[in-house]
């Protein structure tokens, strides 16, 4: 709040203020721009923008082009950032604030966005069926490119990799299913 005329106002709230109120994104503001968490991220080179980037465009109030972006989505939660971050800001937590707030603002036409509500879906079970998350994807964005790699489909079915009935549930799904929905809770 600040203070105009006697009078208190309501400052108005940046984008960086926005990931910062996010859980994960409380630290962002001490980044330094180091570098050292897309250097250690494995899946940079198929970011829009790295790891570094996304934050520099953060601050910079880029919210559309990080949000649009698919960049968020392509981390894979390795945490290798965050364990060499010399800041202690744990960068892979600073990425989920990023994809929480892209969802939240309906930024969500992404089908990387798509895969990963799929897949995690899917973790819910303790294992991930492969036909089944397969077909939930292709329905979700391009049925059309499921018949297009029916051939790829019939070579791993008839190798058993890509078997059409769904596994049986792993002993303690129930306590995956829980260990999520805490992390969720807690913005993990």
């Amino acid at each position: 709040m600040q203070a105009r005329n006697g009078k208190y106002i309501k400052a108005a709230k940046t984008f960086v203020d926005e990931v910062a109120a996010e859980p994960g994104g409380e630290k962002i503001n001490e980044c330094i721009q180091c570098g050292v968490c897309s250097g250690s991220c494995p899946t940079v080179e198929w970011w829009e923008y790295t790891p570094r980037q996304v934050i520099a465009m953060i601050r910079a109030g880029m919210k559309k082009e990080v949000l649009s972006s698919t960049s968020a989505f392509h981390c894979v939660s390795c945490y290798l950032c965050t364990v060499r971050c010399p800041k202690g800001i744990k960068p892979a937590n600073l990425i989920h604030a990023v994809e929480t707030l892209a969802e939240k603002e309906g930024y969500n036409r992404s089908p990387t966005l798509k895969l990963y509500r799929v897949m995690r879906n899917h973790m819910r079970q303790g294992r991930i069926w492969e036909f089944g998350m397969s077909l939930g994807y292709y329905l979700k964005t391009n049925p059309v490119q499921a018949l297009k790699n029916f051939p790829v489909f019939l070579s791993l079915f008839a190798r058993g990799r890509m078997p059409i009935s769904r596994p049986a549930r792993i002993k303690g799904a129930r306590d995956i299913a829980a260990m999520l929905d805490k992390v969720k809770e807690i913005g993990g």
